[in-house]
C-alpha cells in the first residue's frame, strides 16, 4: 500500500508552510515543500538567462535539476541557496516557470518520489488536485491579501531584508492571478478539501484544526461556517472549537 499523504494547499503566505512543517513534526512524517523545487528551478533558469519562452529547455533543466533538501537547508548545484530562495524575487521567478505545462510534468514524478513511509505532508498549490489526487486528507488554506502581505513583510524583515509592504501586496496580488488563471494545475481547492480561512487564526489554532480533521476525517469538527460559498461550491470555514 502507498504511504498516506496529507495535502496542504493554498496561495502565498496563507500559512501552509508553517502548518505543514508543524504537522510533519507532530506526526513524525516526511515533508515536501513543493515550492522549493519551483524556486530552485526559477533561480537556476535566471542564472542561465532562460525565459519562460524557453519551455523545452526549462523542462529539461527541471528534469535534471541538482537540488538537495537538507532539513531547512537547500542546496542548488552544491551551493547553499536557502536565503536566496526565500526572497520575493525567487517567488516571482518560481511563479513564472510554474505556469509552464512541460515544467510541471517534469517535476511531477520527482514530487511523488517524496511519498514514503510512514507518511508525507505535502504543501504547495496543486498537491491535492494533481500531484497526490488519491490523498486521504486535503486541506486548503487561505487568508486576505492584506494579511498575507503583512505576514510576508514581517517574515522578510525578521530575516533582515529591506522590503516594501505595498510592493509585497502587489506581488501577492499578481502571483495569485497567475496561479489561478494558468492553464495547467491552476490554484484551487481539491474536491472534498477542508478549507480554512487563516486571516484571524494563529499557527497553533490552524494546526489544532488540521490535526482534528486528520483524526476524524472531518466528521467530528465543529467549525464556524460562513454563509458564503466559493465559486467551486465549497464552504469557507474558520475554526471554532478545537
Amino acid at each position: 500500500m502507498k504511504a498516506p499523504v496529507i495535502c496542504i494547499d493554498g496561495p502565498n503566505a496563507s500559512g501552509k508552510g508553517a502548518i505543514s512543517r508543524a504537522l510533519a513534526e507532530h506526526l513524525g512524517w516526511h515533508r515536501l515543500d513543493s515550492g522549493v523545487l519551483y524556486r530552485a528551478l526559477g533561480l537556476a533558469a535566471s542564472r542561465r538567462s532562460l525565459s519562460p519562452a524557453d519551455s523545452g529547455v526549462l523542462a529539461a533543466l527541471a528534469a535534471e535539476l541538482d537540488v538537495d533538501l537538507h532539513g531547512e537547508r537547500i542546496l542548488l548545484d552544491g551551493e547553499d541557496v536557502t536565503r536566496e530562495l526565500g526572497t520575493e524575487e525567487a517567488g516571482t521567478e518560481a511563479s513564472r516557470v510554474a505556469v509552464l505545462a512541460p515544467v510541471r510534468a517534469a517535476l511531477l514524478e520527482r514530487q511523488r518520489g517524496f511519498r514514503r513511509p510512514p507518511g508525507l505532508v505535502a504543501d504547495g498549490r496543486d498537491m491535492g488536485t494533481v500531484v497526490f489526487p488519491d490523498a486521504k486528507w486535503k486541506v486548503f488554506l487561505t487568508a486576505s491579501p492584506e494579511v498575507r502581505a503583512a505576514r510576508r513583510y514581517n517574515q522578510l524583515r525578521h530575516q533582515g531584508m529591506d522590503v516594501s509592504l505595498a510592493g509585497l501586496f502587489e506581488a501577492i496580488r499578481e502571483r495569485d492571478e497567475r496561479d489561478r488563471l494558468r492553464d495547467t494545475a491552476p490554484l484551487r481547492p481539491a474536491n472534498g478539501a477542508l478549507q480554512l480561512d487563516t486571516t484571524h487564526l494563529g499557527v497553533s489554532e490552524v494546526l489544532a484544526c488540521v490535526i482534528e480533521h486528520v483524526r476524524t476525517t472531518g466528521r467530528s469538527m465543529r467549525p464556524e461556517v460562513s454563509g458564503e460559498q466559493g465559486g467551486d461550491g465549497h464552504r469557507q470555514r474558520t475554526c471554532g472549537d478545537t
